[in-house]
């Protein structure tokens, strides 16, 4: 039996790998077992939010495309319909139980303004304090997949992460198609064994996820270990999970030895460092030499103008930046004290008169 942390904020993000069928829409056999372990598990956890994909899958078959669609028009067509359907299929399972869901539509642009970011957590709160069950979507019928880097949020698994972080949630639960994380792939190797537990992610761990992606779904494995990551780095513990499996939400959290937990949360970001990690939106870049590469990442130091290689982008006093060595690799992310053209004329200067942030967030995993 694992040792859980004590789970009073829970995230569950569910994926349109096992919430859709490919060519049938939502599977609402699924749906219903999933909610039923939802209330059941809100008798002991107060706070559930969930994450939910499937607006495209519950969406295209209602406009008659047999499949879903590739174009970007037309799965914004389909979102924007199968959202309407999605959140009423919850609404009526969710009757079932007296348990009053809510719907919350979101953008990466609303995480990346600080205002808007905040308000979101006020909203998500109150809703929690009122016994209210949040679920959350990226508004798939207004983001354009091309401008991912600055748009969306790239799949759900990321989303949840910086849900959890938004929140303070104590756990995030991330329901898969596969059992957990292997040594190798489990579909190629019968001989692949499931990793319990990871108390550190690095390099190699994310070398044994590949780059896998389910055919409804847009996150595979190493989409789940980087939203792990970010999870982790906001001191939420995570679980990855077989959803198709009858009970596992309610096996993993009474201590169940399924799936992979991820329990490593002793050097967690504050809240502000970890918005300006992982949700800021960022303006610009700095480069900087080996030397304040060192001094910034292993001796903790401030970054002073003469470390400052080069600056690209086009940014005032207080926007977030990134932070990067010479060889382009981010490190850190930082809210500056100075614009664009103020840093492009001190870069170089060896002088202590000009400390570059405000607040830095170093990139640790």
């Amino acid at each position: 039996m694992r040792n859980l942390p004590q789970i009073d904020t829970l995230v569950v993000k569910v994926g349109s790998n096992i919430l859709t069928q490919e060519d049938k829409g939502v599977n609402l056999e699924f749906l219903s077992s999933f909610v039923s372990q939802i209330c059941e598990i809100k008798k002991k956890v107060k706070n559930i939010v969930i994450v939910s994909s499937g607006a495209v899958g519950a969406g295209f078959k209602i406009l008659g495309f047999k499949s879903r669609p590739k174009d970007i028009t037309d799965r914004q067509a389909c979102a924007a319909v199968g959202q309407a359907r999605l959140i009423w299929y919850y609404d009526k399972e969710f009757e079932k139980y007296n348990i009053i869901p809510a719907q919350i539509l979101i953008t990466k642009d609303d995480f990346a303004n600080r205002r808007r970011y905040l308000n979101a957590r006020y909203t998500i709160r109150r809703l929690l304090e009122m016994g209210v069950v949040p679920i959350i979507n990226e508004n798939d019928s207004v983001v354009i997949e091309e401008l991912k880097y600055i748009e969306n949020f790239s799949d759900n698994d990321n989303l949840s992460a910086l849900v959890g972080g938004l929140i303070g949630a104590d756990m995030l639960l991330i329901m898969s198609d596969v059992d957990g994380l292997y040594d190798s792939d489990p579909t190629g190797n019968p001989d692949a064994h499931r990793i319990g537990e990871v108390k550190y992610i690095n390099e190699e761990l994310f070398s044994l996820a590949g780059s896998s992606v389910s055919g409804v779904g847009t996150g595979g494995m190493k989409s789940k270990l980087t939203a792990a990551s970010k999870a982790l780095d906001a001191g939420c513990c995570v679980g990855i999970i077989n959803g198709r499996k009858p009970g596992a939400m309610l096996d993993f959290l009474r201590g169940g030895d399924i799936g992979t937990y991820f329990s490593h949360t002793e050097d967690a970001l504050s809240r502000r460092h970890h918005w300006i990690a992982y949700a800021a939106g960022v303006t610009g870049v700095l480069k900087l030499d080996k030397g304040a590469v060192n001094a910034l990442i292993h001796k903790k130091k401030s970054l002073l103008p003469g470390g400052v290689v080069s600056v690209e982008g086009d940014f005032e006093m207080g926007d977030v930046v990134s932070v990067c060595d010479e060889s382009g690799k981010e490190i850190a992310r930082g809210k500056v004290r100075y614009s664009s053209l103020d840093l492009d004329r001190i870069k170089g200067k060896k002088t202590s008169a000009y400390l570059i942030f405000w607040v830095i967030s170093l990139q640790t995993r």
